[in-house]
């Protein structure tokens, strides 16, 4: 069906200047003299889309040697030529894979959490999560961000409460809304936000993944791929997709942000606890004055305990109860702050001007600089509204934003700053210490509970993209439970959980007060910020073609602001921040090793396949006896036969009648539709009963089938693969058959050359003749075509030959490599290969157990390759 799919893209092309489904058709730089040789032989376009049509129809069968040659082309040129002549932009007929034609469509049933359907009442009952899951961590921002910007020097007078007032109002402006709510939200992957939903948005649109088993050019014709393309009248958009894919250092360049923002985001949800929990529970020390530094911290930990410990359930169970919570959280925010506007009078609204931020910084520029960390920390949690996007549509999220939460937060930051102005003196707690005294112990519980629901929106955040990480092979495999039937978005990882509580744990002990925690917060948060804008800002200029003024209006304006916080963070370092830096440098560290190991690994599996010589001189029962049954050879390798097959063909006394190599592979896109599921590609010709089977999954998928339905659907699919591949063949033949109809009879006997149908010594289709012949030698290249055979009693034979496999049931043979450092290999290599990435290794989640193969039906070979 990706023929069809391609078609239907291609008619999809909208107009001028928008963002539009890719036609299958692909762009390149031409001179003019080639442009007009192919004006000669017809329009470019019309002859694109008629061979896409013409493979569409089964035109011609590429073999694997073809495809690997195939992958070869050339770069793509530049602007210019190297005479300096001139050239222009045109649509190109693609290279035809293989795979581009056989991805039949599998008829499943289809998983709940394919089509997430959102009726009124989950809609409903998702609106009611959406503060708590979304905005949870920003809601919680009043409670430390003017303590934490007085932290470092006392209030000299109304002019610096108006001007630090001006700046935490503009920043949540600036930050939150425009940036993140009004432009980020719009960079989801089809509806997945995080930082590698836009590294994998950007892998899609441009050749510039260096994870290994990413972006095959078949995976362009899935419906779920969307890839946008510029139109031809933005030539800039090109050249920037083309600078992209020529550079290796870029492509580094890419790779190392997107691993630095994860890392700065997973810390991100470590401090996010630690602040959120010790600030509320600092307030005890306004309503007990008695009460002691000590009895805050060890509250704070018996809360995180807790809170950790039934994270896994409310993921699912509790997300009803949070949402109500944060509901009353935002009315608090917003009321106390309107009772403190009327007590203490509207000077607050002076803070509107940004003339007060001028004279702000000229009272005291140094002061003022320094307090620019604690002014970033009322827009933490934006980049959990972008990670946590996958709950709910773009549209609401910023809705309920504009709506409800910035109107609640501006009020209460009003409200603290006339409070402030009134009371100049109390530069602590001053959150708790505005709240009217009749209602001082409820609103305490209510901010307790908003900072356990803070913690749960980044824990649930990190949980996110932890899997997008696993799913590109940016991280270690770990075990995911999804939580709810209903929604696939809802995941818990144990063993994060935990780490992440521990971690927690740590910084509360170690600091012990919001001002030191809150320095670390502060860079953890700008880490993040800074990747998005990078991130953000190439998205525009490749798929947005967002015209370039807008897109130096965005870049220069918040990386500007950015690094301007990020340097005030970074005088911070030594009051805090060292152990942000030192935490995330150790996540940053298992990520490299992780992806960098994963590559050598890779590319010597490659380095090692089959070679076609070999495979022919075996001939087509491969040297050995083929018995009756179905192998599943796994291998990450998606062309060749991978080396591991020739140990188990030495191995083994016998091998299966019919082979089938699956390679998993994580596309970047979020889902993958259950009928582009598999692809199917014929091994060797049609007698050695060799296949490739190249099972998608998306990032967001639930890649857990079970044995018998993972079975099932791969030997359906196989059968459909066989069943067109007949009718192509018959095409190209000149013989019309129908595959929906019953096939006729043939009118003579074939047998096999040794008079046994089911005989193990040559293969079933082994090119048939009259008993008096001889078979002439298997070939792996393409399939040729003997006048005597009949396609359709080959593809009876071949069916049922297929059928007899299944049912004398399906091995897994499983390859569990390990690699090793050559002797001759620079010292940091061999500490790396050796020992990091082979601890990292075996204690990660083993491939079988993430793919559910049942242990019966497994064979492993642990093999060695020196990289």
């Amino acid at each position: 069906m990706a023929a069809s799919s391609s078609s239907a893209m291609g008619g999809g092309g909208g107009g001028g200047g928008g963002m539009r489904k890719a036609p299958s058709m692909e762009w390149r730089w031409v001179s003019t003299e080639e442009d007009d040789e192919g004006e000669e032989d017809g329009d470019t376009v019309e002859a694109a889309a008629a061979a896409v049509g013409a493979v569409g129809r089964g035109g011609s069968f590429g073999s694997e040697e073809e495809e690997e040659e195939e992958d070869g082309g050339g770069g793509e040129g530049e602007g210019e030529g190297e005479e300096g002549e001139k050239q222009k932009l045109i649509r190109t007929v693609p290279s035809v894979d293989w795979f581009d034609v056989e991805g039949y469509e599998v008829s499943v049933p289809q998983h709940i959490e394919d089509s997430e359907e959102f009726d009124f009442g989950r809609t409903m009952f998702l609106a009611l999560q959406t503060l708590a899951v979304v905005f949870g961590d920003i809601g919680i921002s009043p409670l430390y961000t003017f303590d934490v910007m007085f932290s470092k020097y006392p209030i000299l007078g109304e002019e610096d409460v108006l001007g630090a007032l001006s700046l935490v109002l503009y920043t949540l402006i600036s930050m939150p809304l425009v940036k993140y709510v009004l432009v980020v939200l719009w960079a989801n992957d089809d509806g997945e936000g995080g930082i590698f939903a836009l590294y994998s948005l950007t892998c899609r649109n441009a050749k510039v993944s260096l994870i290994p088993n990413q972006v095959h050019h078949s995976e362009k014709r899935m419906s779920s791929f969307r890839l946008k393309l510029p139109t031809p009248e933005l030539e800039r958009s090109i050249k920037v997709k083309e600078k992209l894919e020529s550079s290796l250092l870029l492509k580094k360049l890419l790779l190392g942000l997107v691993l630095f923002g994860t890392a700065m985001f997973i810390s991100n949800g470590v401090i996010t606890p630690a602040m959120s929990v010790l600030s509320a529970v600092s307030g005890l020390k306004v309503g007990i004055p008695n009460a002691s530094q000590g009895l805050v911290v060890m509250i704070s930990v018996v809360l995180l305990v807790i809170l950790y410990s039934v994270q896994r359930y409310a993921t699912s169970k509790m997300g009803f109860a949070l949402g109500p919570s944060l509901l009353i959280w935002f009315c608090c925010l917003g009321g106390i702050g309107i009772y403190n506007l009327s007590t203490y009078g509207p000077a607050a609204f002076k803070a509107f001007n940004p003339l007060y931020i001028i004279y702000y910084f000229g009272r005291n520029p140094f002061q003022a600089w320094l307090s620019l960390a604690g002014c970033l920390l009322c827009a933490t949690g934006s980049e959990a509204i972008f990670a946590n996007l996958s709950y709910f549509p773009v549209r609401y999220v910023q809705s309920m934003f504009v709506l409800l939460v910035l109107p609640c937060l501006v009020l209460a930051y009003l409200g603290q700053g006339a409070f402030l102005i009134a009371n100049q003196n109390s530069s602590e707690q001053i959150f708790f210490s505005s709240i009217p005294s009749g209602v001082f112990w409820p609103v305490f519980l209510i901010a307790n509970l908003a900072a356990l629901i803070a913690s749960r929106t980044m824990t649930t955040a990190i949980f996110q993209c932890l899997k997008q990480s696993i799913a590109l092979g940016c991280f270690p495999r770990l075990k995911i439970i999804h939580t709810s039937r209903k929604f696939m978005a809802k995941i818990y990882i144990p063993v994060v959980n935990w780490f992440l509580l521990f971690s927690c744990l740590g910084f509360i002990l170690l600091f012990r007060s919001i001002y030191d925690v809150g320095n670390a917060y502060a860079i953890a948060e700008l880490g993040v910020m800074i990747m998005a804008t990078v991130y953000v800002t190439i998205i525009m200029l490749l798929i947005w073609e967002t015209s370039i003024v807008k897109v130096l209006s965005f870049v220069i304006t918040f990386l500007s602001l950015e690094l301007v916080f990020f340097s005030s963070s970074l005088s911070s370092v030594g009051d805090g921040g060292w152990a942000l830096i030192i935490f995330a440098s150790g996540i940053l560290m298992v990520m490299f090793i992780w992806n960098y190991g994963s590559k050598l690994k890779y590319d010597s599996e490659v380095k090692k396949k089959l070679s076609k010589d070999l495979m022919r001189k075996l001939g087509p029962n491969l040297g050995t006896i083929r018995a009756p049954g179905l192998g599943l050879v796994y291998s990450e390798i998606v062309k060749g036969v991978p080396a591991i097959f020739g140990h188990f063909l030495i191995a083994l006394p016998a091998i299966h009648s019919i082979i089938v190599f699956v390679c998993i592979r994580n596309v970047p896109v979020p889902v993958v539709t259950q009928t582009e599921r598999f692809l199917f590609q014929r091994v060797c010709s049609r007698g050695y009963h060799m296949f490739r089977c190249i099972a998608r999954y998306g990032y967001k998928d639930k890649n857990q089938e079970s044995q018998s339905t993972f079975e099932r659907l791969l030997i359906e699919g196989l059968e459909k693969f066989i069943q067109r591949e007949a009718v192509e063949l018959s095409l190209q033949s000149g013989d019309d058959i129908d595959s929906d109809e019953e096939p006729p009879t043939p009118s003579r006997t074939i047998v096999a050359p040794n008079g046994s149908l089911y005989s193990l010594d040559v293969p079933l289709l082994a090119d048939f003749v009259p008993s008096a012949e001889v078979i002439p030698e298997a070939s792996c290249s393409t399939p040729q075509h003997d006048p005597v055979v009949d396609y359709t009693q080959n593809l009876e034979l071949e069916l049922a030959f297929i059928r007899q496999a299944k049912q004398s049931g399906a091995v897994y043979l499983i390859d569990n490599p390990t690699v090793k450092a050559r002797k001759d290999s620079w010292f940091f290599k061999k500490l790396i290969i050796n020992y990091f990435f082979a601890f990292l290794r075996n204690n990660c989640r083993k491939a079988m157990m993430s793919m559910s193969i049942p242990h019966t039906n497994v064979m492993q070979v642990r093999l060695t390759s020196y990289v």
